[in-house]
């Protein structure tokens, strides 16, 4: 059997939980599981945290799967709802959800709601994504507050930039939030991952952390251990063939990379097919009993190439990490021109999940 795998751990993911409770420990936390729980696995992650204080996922689907198993802690839709026939769901559920645009607004205000809906309204302070105008925040927290059976729980905003601790705009997004929504009542969240960690100025009364739960830094070049954060998820395989090539021997497709010398080469069961980055590039890490290597050549479908000169004992069969325990998804992702989420909700269906840490 391919011995190609992603491992759980679940011990780590609280862990991380606790550590980003202790960096803000007045505030709440809604944890961010959506894309399947960042690709970890959505009622994994959710049973995991069966402690935090609400969860965040993006679309009602998401939601309802994890109503259906058993998931009871409070769950709010972050992109809200897309279309007006998702209300009874969202209702039927005890879902809460997030309004970002007037034509939210505009529907709701043609509903005739038999039961309570809580709602956050999110103010564009400065991602231009989603988000109610700043200057019309105001106009459409009374719009909400006086549909019947509507309770706005709060507001919110998302900050652009906050993984990047000498940037200005954190500060101006955060100025913009307290001058526009500083009067109205209600609970407020604007943190991310990078603000609860970075800038204890943006803690309210609920922070939403999401690549931080599973370890991983969410602030430039940087490393999750960094903030006594533990990863969550490992990709290992092993070393299934080792061969001896010659000075000038071309490796892979295309022949991008040549022996310098005469060396030995081995080939790993993992490629794109598993979720490994297409783009990383030779020289990437990768770890073999413990001890690091070079990705050469081009990554396939199935298999990758490594540089085995620094490593004379390695034999088939010995295992390898691609990242994880031991190895930062972060440092992987920059060989590959990418950022670590993209990495950890890549991995394909045909790689075996493990758990760990129960």
């Amino acid at each position: 059997m391919r011995r190609t795998e992603v491992s759980i751990d679940l011990a780590a993911l609280r862990h991380n939980l606790q550590t980003l409770r202790e960096a803000a420990p007045s505030s709440r936390i809604m944890a961010a599981i959506k894309a399947n729980g960042y690709g970890h696995g959505l009622q994994r992650v959710a049973h995991t945290l069966n402690n935090v204080d609400a969860l965040g996922v993006a679309c009602v689907e998401e939601a309802i799967t994890l109503r259906e198993a058993g998931i009871t802690t409070p769950i709010t839709l972050l992109e809200g709802f897309f279309h007006a026939d998702e209300l009874p769901l969202i209702t039927r559920h005890g879902l809460e959800m997030v309004i970002h645009h007037a034509r939210q607004i505009d529907i709701l205000e043609q509903q005739s709601l038999s039961t309570t809906l809580r709602v956050w309204l999110k103010v564009d302070t400065g991602m231009h994504r989603l988000g109610v105008p700043a200057e019309g925040a105001r106009l459409q927290w009374q719009r909400l507050s006086a549909i019947t059976n509507i309770e706005v729980i709060g507001l919110m905003t998302h900050l652009a930039n906050a993984d990047d601790l000498s940037d200005p705009k954190t500060e101006q997004q955060l100025a913009l939030f307290a001058d526009c929504c500083g009067d109205l009542p209600g609970e407020r969240t604007i943190a991310n991952s990078a603000a609860l960690l970075g800038w204890p100025e943006s803690h309210a009364d609920w922070n939403r952390p999401g690549i931080s739960l599973y370890g991983v830094s969410p602030f430039l070049n940087g490393r999750g251990e960094q903030h006594n954060l533990r990863p969550v998820m490992t990709l290992r395989s092993e070393l299934i063939a080792i061969n001896q090539l010659k000075k000038g021997d071309a490796i892979g497709y295309g022949g991008s990379w040549h022996c310098p010398e005469d060396m030995a080469v081995g080939v790993v069961a993992v490629g794109y097919g598993d979720g490994y980055p297409r783009h990383a590039q030779s020289g990437t890490p990768v770890l073999i009993s413990g001890k690091r290597v070079s990705l050469i050549g081009r990554v396939s479908m199935d298999m990758i190439t490594v540089d085995l000169r620094g490593l004379p004992d390695a034999r088939v069969g010995d295992e390898v990490v691609l990242w994880g325990e031991g190895l930062p998804v972060e440092e992987i992702a920059e060989y590959a021109s990418t950022i670590p989420y993209e990495l950890l909700c890549g991995v394909t269906g045909r790689v075996q999940i493990v758990e760990k840490g129960k």
